[in-house]
């Protein structure tokens, strides 16, 4: 007569449906909304890690040079230049300035001066009087002015740059970098959140098996806390 050999493995763990205790439906349960909170959970922590590393590699190497500003050695280049405008247009300007004297200079004169400058002539509102006009042109890492004499119609200009890691800096402050750039900081913020949000949780998951893991929380928000209360004056 065969002899009968108990079930081993998992299906040894699993009693009959009709013998089968009710906490141990709620633990399967329990179990299986845990792993999905857990698989979405990694798939966002994981995504968002992505999106913000190069961000945030930016971010902190900036960081360490903005709190160092004495210890990194910046050469300055400063670029200057000095044109003629023809009469023509120096009494459009001056009739510009009399009757309207606000606003960005006209498109002509910008192509003008960038052709002959090599450089850009932003849209940025410039400062009209009767004798000057001044447009100032701050940029990321350097700036840039350049002046109109009504009078004489001479065109000063200069460009100062300070080099990449004034540049990055800038970046990192959102200085003179236009609206494209400050969008990008708040979604790459965004993006952070979602980032330490997502590990808090996950952090959250598997504390029970790891004792250390709410220590460790408290230690990175003690440190802050312990210099701000006692070197912050």
């Amino acid at each position: 007569m065969p002899s009968y050999a108990p079930p081993t493995g998992s299906r040894a763990l699993k009693p009959p449906l009709s013998n089968r205790h009710p906490d141990f439906d709620a633990l399967a349960t329990m179990r299986e909304r845990r792993a999905w909170w857990l698989r979405h959970l990694m798939q966002w922590h994981w995504i968002s890690s992505a999106i913000c590393l190069i961000g945030m590699l930016l971010f902190s190497v900036t960081g360490i040079t903005l709190n160092h500003p004495n210890a990194i050695k910046v050469e300055t280049h400063v670029e200057r230049a000095e044109i003629q405008i023809g009469p023509a247009m120096r009494d459009t300007l001056a009739r510009i300035a009399e009757s309207s004297p606000s606003g960005p200079l006209p498109p002509v004169l910008r192509r003008w001066l960038a052709d002959e400058l090599g450089q850009p002539v932003p849209t940025l509102p410039a400062e009209w009087s009767s004798d000057e006009i001044y447009l100032a042109m701050p940029r990321p890492g350097g700036d840039a002015w350049l002046s109109i004499d009504l009078a004489t119609g001479t065109v000063e200009y200069e460009r100062v740059d300070r080099g990449t890691v004034a540049w990055l800096n800038d970046l990192h402050k959102g200085r003179n970098t236009g609206p494209a750039w400050s969008l990008f900081i708040d979604l790459f913020a965004a993006a952070c959140i979602v980032f330490s949000l997502t590990g808090l949780f996950i952090l959250w998951i598997h504390a029970r098996q790891r004792p250390l893991v709410w220590p460790m929380v408290g230690l990175g928000a003690l440190i802050p806390l312990l210099i701000i209360v006692l070197f912050m004056h």
